[in-house]
């Protein structure tokens, strides 16, 4: 048996369990690498698929199904149709098979899955998936010049210092937005922050930028990137990560990119400090439900991780 934490049915962490699987090691179809987990990452979307807001994220498979995204381990058995991967393998990769990462064991699609580089721990490499990938296709998408100015509308959050970090390092000028518990990881990244809980963020913004922002990247979405959208130049430029009513707006939904070549480019730019996540919490998989509720209900700091192996 292995054990493993997910979700029996959609709905709040009441639905919830640990859960042994009948098949500890599920064998991997064409295209696909069967993985030892080392460490899964946590993300507002793993509560979202249990919510049942995003369908289609689950390949399909019947519940019980298993929390969990992304995932950085080794390669146990590779699938018919494998290129690139290989039997021992330290990899990282997306779970859109819909197998889950809160396990010990995970089925990933290998065009979705990629070596980890040498000198590039696990732990760092299980923040990339959503994290590394997200912050490179926003950045890419809004394609702002050296010397511009960005707005990171929630930029405390993994994916928010993700795209502070990367933004810094394309010498663009960061101002960004969020609690005070947020205060200390963003500036240290060079963020120009302001704290929402204590002051009016507009004001603030436009007191800093007055001629308007290059560009906005919302991790916020809802009433927060309504307040935050007119304080771009151009209605295109703002790019939200988790809110598609964005498009009412003027702006757009970021245009994400699952491959391997981009995992492989996170991987590079995670080995050269520009993607060098804040890890603020790692927990047992035994402790899997205090880090979810984590990420679903405290609004971390930084990545959550779930160390299995």
């Amino acid at each position: 048996m292995g054990q493993a934490w997910g979700f029996g049915r959609y709905g709040g962490p009441e639905v919830q369990e640990f859960f042994d699987r009948p098949d500890p090691d599920p064998v991997p179809g064409r295209g696909e690498v069967l993985v030892r987990v080392a460490v899964a990452g946590v993300n507002p979307l793993d509560h979202l698929l249990r919510s049942g807001l995003v369908p289609g994220l689950d390949g399909g498979r019947p519940f019980p199904r298993v929390l969990g995204m992304e995932a950085a381990g080794t390669v146990l058995a590779r699938g018919e149709d494998v290129d690139g991967l290989e039997v021992g393998d330290a990899v990282f990769g997306f779970a859109l098979t819909g197998g889950g990462t809160y396990a010990e064991t995970t089925v990933l699609s290998a065009p979705n899955t990629a070596r980890i580089p040498a000198g590039l721990s696990a732990t760092v490499a299980a923040t990339l998936p959503v994290a590394g990938t997200t912050a490179v296709d926003a950045l890419d998408q809004l394609g702002l010049p050296a010397g511009a100015t960005i707005l990171v509308n929630g930029v405390g959050g993994g994916v928010g210092l993700a795209v502070a970090r990367l933004a810094a390092a394309r010498e663009l000028r960061v101002i960004g937005t969020g609690s005070t518990a947020k205060r200390e990881h963003a500036e240290a990244v060079g963020v120009r922050f302001i704290d929402y809980t204590a002051e009016d963020v507009v004001a603030a913004a436009r007191e800093l930028v007055a001629d308007g922002f290059d560009g906005i990247v919302d991790l916020a979405g809802g009433t927060s990137l309504r307040m935050v959208a007119p304080l771009a130049r151009e209605p295109h430029t703002v790019i939200s990560v988790g809110d598609m009513s964005v498009a009412d707006l003027g702006g757009r939904f970021v245009e994400r990119r699952l491959d391997r070549a981009n995992l492989e480019r996170s991987a590079r730019l995670a080995l050269d400090g520009v993607l060098a996540p804040v890890v603020t919490a790692v927990h047992p998989l035994s402790d899997a439900p205090a880090a979810l509720a984590t990420v679903e209900n405290g609004h971390p700091a930084g990545k959550v991780v779930i160390k299995v192996a």
